[in-house]
């Protein structure tokens, strides 16, 4: 480790992600504890609508849940260089086919209150471990209600049915579509979005989230 390095680690110390607590010099990212204690999210999972496939890093709970809020709502954009890198090991690992890399985008007015889209942060973040530079294939036409206040699946899916447009039609043409989203709950707006990928002539969606509820 070299002399700047040393000092700019003194400096602003770096916190593991999940927990928040001070990283030891030979940690990244996570501290060890939270890489052994954190339940992985398995390789086999229920079938979500339009979706080819679909993966998470994490299930969404404990100290996951409280990352996520904190990169979604407190300005936490440094998480999408450590979100990023753990979903491309995972993908990698996962043999994950696909030719485009895209995000579930947000509203214009959402981004211009938070001042940033999380999960086009997570995308650049996947993009640059994979070497492929992530495509915007969609737009959010409307600011409709979060999903996270409707807990009824008929309800999150009608809260986003129609609610995304795609861009360019013919970028999608016979294409497998990675869709990158934060957060994996019913699978609603994933499936929505895939739903739109799919019309406008992708050949299959496969869906990646940083964290994922429980699917019984």
């Amino acid at each position: 480790m070299n002399i700047l390095h040393r000092l700019f680690r003194l400096l602003f110390p770096p916190k593991c992600v999940l927990c928040r607590k001070l990283l030891e010099e030979d940690e990244n990212d996570l501290c060890r504890q939270c890489r052994t204690d954190t339940p992985e999210f398995p390789q086999t999972h229920k079938k979500l609508p339009y979706l080819a496939g679909w993966t998470s890093l994490w299930y969404y709970e404990g100290n996951v849940r409280r990352s996520i809020l904190r990169f979604k709502f407190y300005n936490a954009r440094s998480y999408a260089d450590t979100y990023g890198r753990m979903l491309a090991m995972k993908l990698t690992q996962e043999e994950v086919p696909f030719d485009i890399l895209t995000w579930v985008p947000i509203s214009r007015m959402r981004k211009w209150r938070r001042g940033y889209d999380q999960v086009e942060l997570i995308a650049n973040g996947v993009g640059k471990e994979l070497g492929i530079d992530p495509i915007r294939t969609l737009k959010k036409r409307r600011n409709n209600p979060p999903q996270s206040g409707l807990n009824d699946a008929s309800q999150r899916r009608a809260n986003v049915l129609g609610v995304y447009q795609v861009l360019d039609p013919n970028l999608l043409g016979g294409k497998r579509v990675l869709l990158l989203d934060d957060i994996m709950t019913t699978g609603a707006t994933a499936g929505e979005c895939a739903r739109m990928l799919l019309t406008a002539g992708a050949k299959e969606v496969y869906c990646a989230a940083i964290a994922a509820k429980h699917h019984k």
